[in-house]
């Protein structure tokens, strides 16, 4: 990964007022089911540094770690957006394109993907062929007082012979399907939706290739 290439972080994303917030907020947080669960922590390359508590990565300084996001299309190219549920932590009621999570440990982005899409957006594998990995970059963004992300992420793209979804409410909020070529050149015309910001990036860095 070049890493001149891979980091995406906002002027704030190192430190200020932000970073103080977050810290308080992790001080002051009440017990939050993400504390059951661990992710794995990463270097910049994305070697695996062992696992690392997933509130504790996403809480004060953050530890980098694995994630990865994947894009959802249809046979006409058209992306499918789902809304983050309004309970979700961290990003909530945004729109990602389409689903995001983490591996645990020994398991491959893909089966990660598989995973995650079957159990927000009822997918099944019987409705695709193609899932593959894409991209990574790693990048950093705080979100409010409430936390961040800091992840080395895996971008996975998948193509859907049957469209047929059973999203799970506790999931997705909602669901959109979108151009995706319109989507990234008029940004100003989605605005409305927030878009999480590794959307964001890996939209970006898939046009710019």
């Amino acid at each position: 990964m070049n890493r001149d290439d891979a980091i995406d972080r906002d002027p704030i994303a190192d430190g200020g007022a932000e970073t103080a917030d977050a810290n308080a907020a992790s001080e002051d947080a009440p017990h939050h089911e993400n504390a059951n669960q661990d992710v794995i922590a990463v270097d910049p390359d994305d070697t695996a540094q062992g696992t690392v508590n997933r509130l504790d990565a996403h809480t004060g300084e953050g530890i980098r770690h694995r994630a990865f996001t994947c894009l959802v299309f249809d046979g006409d190219g058209k992306i499918l957006l789902a809304q983050r549920a309004p309970s979700k932590r961290l990003w909530n009621t945004h729109w990602d394109g389409t689903v995001a999570s983490h591996p645990v440990e020994g398991q491959s982005q893909t089966e990660a993907t598989e995973q995650r899409l079957e159990e927000e957006l009822g997918i099944s594998p019987d409705q695709y062929n193609d899932l593959r990995v894409t991209d990574k970059f790693e990048y950093k963004r705080y979100y409010e007082n409430a936390g961040l992300e800091w992840e080395v992420c895996a971008v996975l793209k998948v193509t859907l012979d049957d469209v047929n979804l059973d999203p799970d409410e506790a999931e997705i909020g909602g669901m959109l399907w979108v151009e995706y070529d319109h989507l990234h050149e008029h940004p100003e015309l989605y605005r409305q939706l927030r878009l999480c910001p590794w959307f964001e990036i890996a939209m970006r860095r898939d046009f710019s290739e």
